[in-house]
């Protein structure tokens, strides 16, 4: 009555098939195909959970990402706009994010909580010329500063804001190993990063590029 959730069922049919055969040189083939067939159950299952998870997953980032960009949308001013971006760690599910403008040294530190000056050249050291983005494992100490070497994965965005402006990055760090593995995530996170670009740039008041 219930063949196809018994096929499916190691540990059913490791109950129900020691019953059907008498020779030992089955039963021991028997116990082969069992154990086989347990395997395969638990790796499946253990699939199944994974995929899961990464479904949930991807459920709360691009729920973060959606309020994320509608506090960018709704900031009343520059500064708050910038609080939204550096403040948005725990809504990604990450432990750091911080946003990167090159400058000489000495210059005047920028007053905003999140922003961190960085030595010209290092954009493009990170990135090369062109690359929008980037998944790195190391760099958090240089790009996040104090406590930021303990994370492992970061995912670094070139924004585009003037032809004038300095060159900037969008940053986010996290403590586990390939956090920012998934392309899905990827994909998120460079939305957010896009839309950063363009709220500085109309707090600016600067062109469109």
């Amino acid at each position: 009555m219930n063949r196809a959730r018994l096929a499916e069922d190691g540990e059913l049919l490791a109950l129900l098939l020691p019953e059907r055969f008498a020779s030992s040189e089955i039963r021991d083939l028997q116990r082969f195909v069992i154990e086989r067939l347990m395997n395969e159950n638990a790796q499946l299952r253990a699939e199944r959970d994974g995929l899961r998870g990464a479904r949930a997953e991807a459920a709360h980032l691009g729920e973060g990402v959606r309020r994320a960009t509608l506090d960018l949308v709704d900031a009343r001013s520059f500064e708050e706009a910038i609080a939204v971006a550096t403040s948005s760690a725990e809504a990604f599910g990450v432990e750091r994010a911080a946003l990167c403008v090159e400058g000489e040294e000495g210059a005047a530190p920028t007053g905003t909580k999140g922003v961190r000056l960085i030595a010209p050249g290092t954009i493009a050291s990170v990135l090369g010329d062109e690359a929008m983005g980037a998944i790195l494992s190391g760099g958090g100490g240089l790009l996040l500063g104090a406590g930021g070497g303990e994370c492992t994965s970061l995912a670094v965005f070139r924004l585009k804001v003037g032809q004038q402006t300095p060159a900037a990055l969008y940053v986010l760090g996290a403590h586990g190993e390939g956090r920012f593995d998934s392309q899905e995530m990827q994909a998120d996170l460079a939305f957010f990063a896009r839309a950063l670009e363009r709220a500085i740039r109309a707090w600016l008041d600067l062109p469109k590029i």
